[in-house]
């Protein structure tokens, strides 16, 4: 950062900490004292329907996935695959081409040569990869991270604000907390993004243990205490904020949807594509007779349901070339697909006790310690979910496109 723009921006700008803690819902803040004497306004707040791959750039844009192109990692893109080479490869038997020292061969090499980023991996057999491509190409956090729109990050740096970013793709929680309080100390930034991911898995495995989840709340407390203390030993008039990109449901049922599919008799790809993760499930078709089987598979079962057009396109997830999905299952809250990209690659469902799903205790939350027209004060312990649940994203920028955190 040059000397110009530090001069510029220390004697200027208000110093803002803005924390995005993974999955840390409304459902574990509701009625705790958590920072409440330094973030008095605070909400629940809506998220988008998916996972943290669409929520978070949309928090970072204030734009829907429809507008800024990021939704689920995976999409179908035949023409654009960087896979299309593993077509020549459809002679060797499925024991061979989908083990798993095939799939390590293809993420490396998606990581590694064709430039697809560090988080990339072999969601699927690397028989349907040539099919598919990957959305997150690019760092988020970085500037230009974001394909389809610029996020917050763009406008800091078009601004001249110095700022600093933390993330999983360099520390650890505790690491991130204590080097953003050596940053502040400092005086060369005034802006800080930190992003917390360790409580996702944590409630992932613990979401319904009390104890525990009391006392890693008491741990983030204690230490983001001690990071806007430093904030407002540098700047009193210091801004902070924390939010969430989700909360968590606890699993009450799996139900194997792969299994159901299979045993329709129909192939894939010759027939169609399906993608399935934890909660939801994607499908494209290449025959009438499969969607009509499928969707009328889809249709007959309680577990979940069809997401209609009209739907996606309130939640700003619509796609019109259907890029993220022809047909869109999503199972209902509590439910978990059995076999899924998490649970047949690295994770077992059953030692999984909560996903992110479409229920009041996935519900993302805002804590700020400054008002403004998305933020009113409210007693921390009230409960008006209904009335009081705002938008996401509009966190950062306003209709102006401005930053106000």
């Amino acid at each position: 950062m040059s000397p110009a723009i530090e001069e510029k921006t220390s004697s200027g700008q208000t110093l803002s900490v803005f924390v995005l803690i993974d999955a840390l819902g409304w459902k574990y803040l509701e009625g705790r004292e958590f920072l409440a004497d330094l973030l008095p306004y605070r909400h629940p707040l809506h998220t988008i329907l998916g996972f943290s791959s669409g929520a978070i750039p949309t928090m970072l844009t204030g734009l829907p996935p429809s507008q800024h192109g990021h939704w689920n990692l995976l999409y179908y893109d035949p023409q654009g695959s960087p896979f299309k080479w593993l077509r020549y490869l459809q002679f060797l038997p499925e024991a061979i081409l989908d083990s798993r020292v095939c799939r390590k061969m293809v993420k490396e090499l998606g990581r590694r040569v064709f430039g697809m980023g560090p988080l990339f991996e072999c969601c699927v057999s690397p028989r349907l990869m040539p099919y598919f491509n990957w959305i997150e190409k690019r760092n988020i956090y970085d500037q230009a991270g974001i394909a389809g729109a610029p996020s917050i990050f763009d406008w800091l740096a078009k601004q001249g604000i110095p700022y600093r970013v933390y993330s999983y793709h360099y520390a650890t929680d505790a690491e991130i907390l204590g080097q953003a309080k050596q940053d502040i100390d400092a005086g060369k930034s005034r802006f800080f993004f930190l992003y917390l991911s360790e409580m996702d898995m944590f409630l992932h495995m613990n979401c319904t243990d009390g104890r525990k989840i009391e006392e890693r709340l008491r741990w983030y407390e204690e230490s983001l205490r001690e990071v806007f203390r430093e904030a407002r030993e540098a700047d009193p008039a210091a801004l902070f904020t924390i939010a969430s990109d989700h909360g968590m449901t606890p699993i009450t049922d799996h139900y194997d949807l792969v299994k159901e599919i299979q045993l329709l008799g129909l192939s894939m790809p010759q027939d169609y594509l399906a993608v399935c993760d934890s909660t939801m499930a994607r499908y494209w078709f290449f025959s009438d007779e499969a969607r009509r089987r499928i969707e009328e598979l889809l249709q007959s079962r309680s577990c979940g349901r069809i997401v209609p057009d009209k739907e996606l396109q309130q939640l700003g997830i619509f796609f019109p070339d259907r890029r993220f999905g022809e047909v869109i299952f999503l199972m209902n809250p509590g439910w978990i697909l059995s076999r899924s990209i998490q649970t047949e690659s690295s994770w077992r469902a059953e030692n999984l006790r909560s996903m992110c799903a479409t229920s009041r205790t996935c519900t993302a939350i805002c804590c700020a310690r400054h008002s403004s027209s998305r933020l009113v004060p409210r007693p921390h312990h009230e409960d008006s979910y209904e009335d009081e649940k705002k938008d996401f994203r509009g966190l950062f920028h306003d209709r102006n496109r401005s930053c106000w955190c």
